[in-house]
């Protein structure tokens, strides 16, 4: 028996693969097939069976396409409901992959069609549980994705979580692992672990949603506490996995079509496209960019905040990439239901600037200029862009905080007459606030480099109170 754990960093997100005698299963597939189709055929199996959790809302998923591929079943748990064949699995159901089962449990509560998969090997032995959005490593799913106004609260989606974790996860042996979809940096729960396993037994010692004397009022009071509003793109990604969309194939071969400089000028002076720079902060920050651009470079959390700041699902985008990346930045767009990528800029920001366009490009000082000028009282607006809680947690006496995540809603208070100075914990948020001011008119806007990594160490003075100045 295989199980081998698939993490991608940008959604921090976990699929699994499962292979036993020339026969395999994928549990929570991403939505481009041939990382699993490479890897069934290098076993030479058959994919038998495409395991969901639960209809996700972070990612889109690529159950349709699989199948379509393999011929693969693909299998959700109870309650599930689509527009494509699936089947409804039943609690208790088990399936056979070779010589191995796997068990379908029931554990609602982050949604109602949530379940987890119980793996038991060719001797009896059940080493490994996923658990899907259920339990994860720290932390357990958030409960108000599935709210249904008038039939369905939070509170009720949070009982269904306790009721599914005492039940049916907690009643499992302590030393089986216990494998998660998600893990540190999701939106799908609060304070999720980096690590991306654990044994059941750990959890029941370190994990606050597992202690033994919790009353179920406890739970959902704790679990329900401190939520934010889900990012906007969640309720489509989930109507996408509910439903059946472009082939990841056909995305790749229309995004990824080369458009000359001259022809991208013209569609980036269209109010309907959107253009964005997905290079990395170094190479973004020295050769400037299109007028007009947003920078969310490839290289950090991409997926989340494309799917954060681009409110339109439908929205036309067209892209400026690092050669050789066009098609690993289509696909990532694609990853949070963004399909509508148009092309690339051929050559790159050295073809425009030699057609002769003008470009835009932002300032930047280091931390230590930052601490100095904050110091010296010669910086009009000093901007913190992180999380609310990042702030609260700690940050620089007397810069305010405008957090990335609420941007747009947020915007009617910026100046543009005014200049700002903005940084996050490593530069890569602060970089796309930045560029996201000057596209909406604000010409002085200056990024600080390193962020509040560098400026806990250039002397500026720090707080781990919430100041009460916002300095907008």
């Amino acid at each position: 028996m295989k199980v081998e754990q698939l993490f991608t960093g940008c959604l921090a997100e976990m699929a699994y693969y499962i292979h036993s005698n020339g026969e395999a299963a994928i549990i929570d597939p991403l939505r481009e097939t041939e990382p699993y189709l490479e890897m069934a055929k290098a076993d030479g199996a058959k994919i038998k069976y495409i395991f969901l959790t639960h209809f996700h809302a972070d990612f889109v998923s690529g159950q349709v396409d699989l199948a379509k591929a393999t011929g693969a079943t693909i299998v959700f748990g109870p309650n599930a409901e689509a527009e494509y064949d699936l089947h409804q699995g039943t609690d208790g159901e088990e399936f056979k992959i070779g010589a191995i089962k796997i068990t379908l449990l029931h554990t609602p509560g982050h949604t109602m069609e949530s379940s987890s998969y119980l793996i038991t090997d060719e001797n009896g032995n059940t080493p490994y549980v996923c658990t899907g959005d259920c339990l994860f490593i720290g932390d357990v799913g958030r409960p108000d994705l599935a709210v249904k106004s008038g039939t369905l609260t939070q509170a009720d989606l949070a009982g269904h979580l306790f009721d599914s974790l005492r039940n049916k996860i907690m009643t499992l042996p302590d030393d089986i692992i216990v494998y998660p979809n998600h893990g540190a940096g999701s939106a799908c729960g609060k304070n999720m672990s980096s690590e991306t396993f654990d044994t059941l037994g750990n959890q029941k010692k370190t994990n606050y949603a597992l202690r033994a004397d919790m009353t179920k009022e406890e739970f959902i009071d704790e679990v329900t506490t401190g939520l934010k509003p889900p990012p906007q793109y969640f309720g489509n990604n989930v109507r996408m996995n509910k439903g059946i969309n472009t082939s990841i194939d056909d995305i790749l071969h229309r995004g990824a079509t080369p458009i000359d400089a001259d022809t991208f000028k013209e569609m980036s002076e269209q109010k309907d496209i959107l253009v964005i720079d997905t290079r990395s902060k170094e190479i973004y920050a020295e050769e400037g960019t299109v007028p007009g651009a947003w920078y969310i470079g490839v290289d950090g959390n991409f997926a989340p905040y494309v799917g954060a700041l681009v409110k339109d699902i439908n929205q036309k985008i067209i892209f400026i990439a690092e050669g050789g990346r066009e098609h690993e930045v289509v696909t990532r767009f694609s990853r949070v239901g963004y399909d509508n990528t148009l092309g690339y800029l051929r050559g790159g920001m050295h073809a425009w600037k030699a057609a002769g366009h003008e470009f835009d490009q932002i300032g930047s000082i280091s931390a230590i200029q930052f601490a100095n000028r904050l110091k010296e009282g010669s910086m009009e607006i000093p901007m913190d862009v992180r999380k609310e809680t990042e702030y609260q947690s700690e940050h620089v006496v007397g810069v305010g905080n405008f957090p990335l995540d609420t941007i747009h809603a947020n915007f009617a208070e910026i100046n543009a007459d005014k200049e700002y100075f903005l940084h996050c914990a490593t530069g890569y948020r602060s970089l796309i606030a930045a560029s996201i001011f000057q596209a909406n008119g604000v010409a002085k806007v200056t990024d600080v480099r390193g962020g509040f990594e560098d400026i806990k160490d250039s002397g500026a003075e720090l707080t781990d109170y919430v100041c009460p100045t916002t300095l907008l």
